[in-house]
Order: structure tokens, then sequence, then C-alpha cells
């Protein structure tokens, strides 16, 4: 009778200690099985200037640590505007400000560090800038933004390619439309010199850093008349 309890606790364990696998494997199997997204029919994007919006939108980037991973990162205080022209978008500009104050990897102490003389220096030089110079058509529904990004005083042309998703009117009857875009720069280009060559070959921070830009652009809904 106690073998046989023994047993059966035994048995209770090991599927207590299964449980959390199998809830993975599941949530998985959940993830591998969901439907695609749900096909949209957007509206054609109005001509004129949007916000971008902060909350709902990411300047980020990415840089390779030590040649065997990578770290991640974000400004999360920013702002910026979209001038669109509907009628030719090649005419269409962008601003947009950084404060590097804002800089936010995850990690508190590195964060602060990124802040520093060593890498932004953001007492001296609190604002990343971008100012569109063009745009370019490129492909069937791709385009290239071509434009000055300014860090630590220093201004090089950058070309960010770029894809627009929209429009659609939100539920306030705002009207919001989406840019992807992605890029790289070589940080020392921009006095961001920190780090060096490792003895086995590569770098200990990587020279190439890319951007990643998840954007929505708002056009606030006309006020009702009398207001």
């Amino acid at each position: 009778m106690t073998k046989f309890k023994d047993t059966i606790l035994v048995a209770a364990m090991a599927a207590f200690a299964v449980l959390p696998l199998a809830g993975i494997e599941m949530a998985y199997s959940a993830a591998r099985t969901q439907t695609p997204a749900t096909k949209v029919n957007y509206a054609p994007i109005p001509g004129g200037d949007y916000k971008i919006d902060p909350a709902h939108s990411v300047i980020g980037f990415s840089i390779r640590h030590y040649e065997i991973n990578w770290v991640e990162g974000r400004f999360k205080d920013f702002d910026g505007t979209i001038h669109f022209d509907d009628a030719d978008i090649t005419k269409s500009s962008v601003d947009f400000t950084a404060k590097i104050e804002s800089v936010d990897t995850g990690v508190a102490a590195r964060d602060q560090h990124l802040r520093k003389d060593d890498f932004f220096d953001a007492a001296k030089y609190p604002q990343m800038t971008f100012k569109s110079s063009r745009v370019e058509r490129k492909g069937k529904n791709g385009y290239v933004l071509h434009g000055d990004l300014t860090i630590r005083g220093m201004t090089k042309q950058v070309a960010i390619p770029f894809t627009i998703a929209g429009a659609i009117k939100d539920s306030r009857g705002n009207t919001r439309f989406g840019i992807e875009g992605h890029t790289k720069i070589n940080r020392r280009d921009y006095g961001v010199n920190y780090g060096g060559a490792m003895p086995g070959g590569g770098f200990d921070i990587g020279n190439e850093v890319t951007i990643n830009l998840y954007l929505e652009a708002l056009k606030p809904a006309p006020k009702p008349a009398g207001q």
C-alpha cells in the first residue's frame, strides 16, 4: 500500500513539473495556428499636417554587444510633424526632435552612462534632430526619406527606406496613418567613440547602429462649427 501511495505521489509531482512545459507548448501552438490578420481596406491619406503620436510610436535603435548579442533601446520623449502631400508624396516632409535624456534601454545604470560624454553627452547636446530634404519613390509600395540627422552637434545625411499603412479614422474621428522605416548609421560619424576592438576580432560595442522607426501620424478631426 505504501509503495502504491509513493507511486501516486511521484506521478502527481511529475505531472505538476510537466504542466509549465505543456503550457508553453500550447501557447506556441496557439500562436502558430492564429488566423492571419484581417485585411483592411485603408482610405486614401488626406493631405495636410500631422503630428507624430508619441503614445503609439517608437524611435528605437539596436547595436551589437561583444559580437554575440544585441542591445535595444528607444527615446521615450520626442515630438515631430509630418507634412503629407497627397498630390505628390515626394513633396512631403518630416521633422522630429528627441530628447537625449529620455534614452531607455531597460537598464538604469546603462542609460545613465549613455547620457554621459562617453556617448551622447546629454548635458551639452540635449536633443537629437532630423529634418527631411526629400522623399524618393522606391519600387511599387516603398519610399526613401532623405534628410539631415544631427547627434552631438554633428549633422550627417541619412536615407531611411520606409513604407506607409493607412489611413483610418479612429473612434474620435481623427485621421491616422502608419510609417515603418529602418536604416543604419555609424555611431563614430557622430563622435560616439566609446569602446574598441577585441583581441579576437570584432568590437565590444558595435559601430553600426540600426535605427527602427514605427510612427503613427495623427491629424485631429475638424472641430464642429461654433467651437
